[in-house]
């Protein structure tokens, strides 16, 4: 039922975005015309060619090489394992040089899928852990979460433009200087351009935070104690990646691809100085910790321009589907 329940606000988040878009690029064509559409070609070109080559730009940022099944014989076994429980095809097993616990999923028709963890994962974390992490990262692939991201990314983008494009063109007079242009009308659209481009990004990234659930769900159902492990992971990602912020600065690099991580290492310092008083006990003790703090508005209002839910809601979700049969 929970299962069926946050398929269906996926579901629905993706036909309101679906239908927000046509309706306005329906009202675009019929005051402004056609001519101003080729900014909607382009943009999706473009975007279309960094989906393309994306996998190898994050490789570049992250310092990602192939894990050499010699060298990480569990790790591969783990992936193979989990693969064949999801049913999809074992992904290339990737390791990547960040100072903090993470891991992704990524992927294109170029370069195939992959699923990626960093080496402080695999130091901070038990193996068990690892397991569950990399159970939520395959559902992200089972699910087709890099292709409906890209695609839902696109649609901001194209009103961000359009936007920029109009208000531009007013401003300077290229729109006005056209037969039958008219500078008022262009500065209007424009506007409104600039506000659906808000609007749509908020969906997008209330998209994001859902497709984040339904990831879990998956680690849940394919790995034994998946609830309890995941919950465990998470918990500690989040303390030790906040503890790593405090103590120094957070290289900006890392964060240029943060939706594709499990957990959101902008948030984690705000999240770790939150849970400081807890200190870093036995894994359950931590989870509980964190599960029982309170909610304010500020987390609440900060999780809304957040690619990842909040922190104290993932755990809670987790611990309720532990008492409740796998979906």
């Amino acid at each position: 039922m929970r299962l069926l329940k946050l398929k269906l606000y996926m579901v629905g988040t993706v036909a309101f975005l679906i239908a927000l878009t046509t309706l306005f690029f329906a009202v675009i064509l019929q005051l402004a015309g056609a001519p101003l559409l080729f900014v909607i070609p382009m943009v999706v070109t473009f975007n279309l060619i960094q989906w393309l080559i994306a996998p190898y730009l994050i490789e570049m940022i992250y310092g990602v090489h192939e894990a050499p099944p010699h060298r990480y014989p569990r790790l591969h076994r783990i992936v193979e394992r989990l693969s064949l429980r999801s049913g999809i095809p074992k992904p290339k097993v990737m390791i990547a040089h960040i100072p903090i616990p993470n891991a992704f999923a990524y992927g294109s028709p170029i370069s195939g899928s992959r699923v990626a963890v960093t080496e402080k994962l695999l130091d901070v974390l038990e193996e068990e852990e690892v397991e569950a992490v990399l159970g939520h990262e395959l559902g992200h692939l089972k699910h087709r979460d890099v292709h409906i991201m890209m695609f839902a990314s696109v649609l901001p983008a194209i009103f961000y433009y359009l936007a920029y494009s109009l208000m531009m063109s007013a401003y300077y007079g290229g729109y006005r200087d056209r037969e039958g242009g008219n500078a008022g009308l262009a500065l209007l659209i424009g506007m409104a351009s600039l506000v659906l481009y808000y609007v749509v990004s908020l969906v997008v990234l209330y998209l994001s935070r859902l497709r984040e659930y339904y990831a879990d769900m998956h680690s849940v159902s394919v790995v034994d104690e998946g609830a309890r492990k995941l919950s465990e992971a998470l918990a500690k990602i989040v303390a030790y990646t906040g503890r790593y912020a405090s103590r120094r600065r957070m290289d900006p690099g890392v964060g240029a691809f943060k939706a594709l991580f499990i957990a959101d290492p902008d948030t984690s310092r705000n999240d770790a100085v939150r849970l400081a008083r807890y200190g870093m006990t036995k894994d359950m003790q931590l989870v509980m910790s964190i599960a029982s703090r309170r909610l304010t508005w500020a987390d609440r209002l900060l999780e809304v321009f957040s690619t990842h839910p909040n922190i104290v809601k993932r755990i809670r979700a987790l611990l309720e589907l532990q008492r409740l049969p796998t979906p």
